[in-house]
């Protein structure tokens, strides 16, 4: 019996030991988990955003439709430095039009998003309302085909859901949608 009682372990060491490995495991486990996020945060991206490029853009309307969102992100915009401030605005009227009034027949935009002011005879300062635009591109068509391209489009970070797999991005015929870094989220045009 004396014999049996000597081999059998004393409790409370066994306790401690097994503490001691839980505690050596825990901690093992904190440090892997922890190298695995400091090295996943290395190798990341940073902050993406979509983007038009507006010398590839084609105006094709695809924009306003294939959006996820109910109104689209995309918007025009309008680069003053370019515009000419044309009486006969091609982004403003439509090529068909016989006299220049601001009838809605004779607008290009079907929102009225585009708001005409006088400045001096003959010129016009053009501005977007971006809370009416919905992105059909129309005006940017009318703009670049009759006038000096100061009207093109260009996603609205504020808008945008930034969608890991834009839907317009897919569908783009003219491959003028990419990803850029939230540095260069805005690619204006300047001349």
């Amino acid at each position: 019996m004396a014999r049996h009682t000597e081999n059998k372990s004393n409790p409370a060491t066994r306790r401690k030991f097994l503490r001691t490995c839980g505690a050596f495991i825990a901690g093992g486990v904190a440090l892997t988990v922890s190298g695995i996020t400091l090295k996943k945060l290395e190798t990341e991206e940073p902050d993406m955003f979509w983007q038009i490029d507006p010398e590839k853009c084609i105006f094709c309307g695809r924009c306003e439709t294939d959006c996820v969102l109910p109104v689209s992100a995309v918007k025009c915009m309008h680069a003053n430095k370019v515009c000419g401030y044309c009486d006969l605005c091609g982004g403003y009227y439509r090529s068909s039009v016989k006299e220049l009034n601001t009838a809605a027949e004779n607008l290009m935009c079907p929102v009225g998003a585009i708001q005409r002011k006088f400045v001096e005879e003959p010129y016009f300062e053009y501005t977007i309302d971006e809370k009416l635009c919905t992105g059909c591109a129309k005006c940017a068509k009318g703009c670049n085909s009759f006038g000096n391209g100061s009207l093109y489009m260009q996603i609205n970070q504020n808008d945008c859901t930034n969608c890991n797999e834009c839907s317009i991005e897919k569908v783009c015929p003219a491959d003028a949608i990419k990803r850029v870094k939230a540095s260069g989220a805005y690619d204006l045009k300047e001349s």
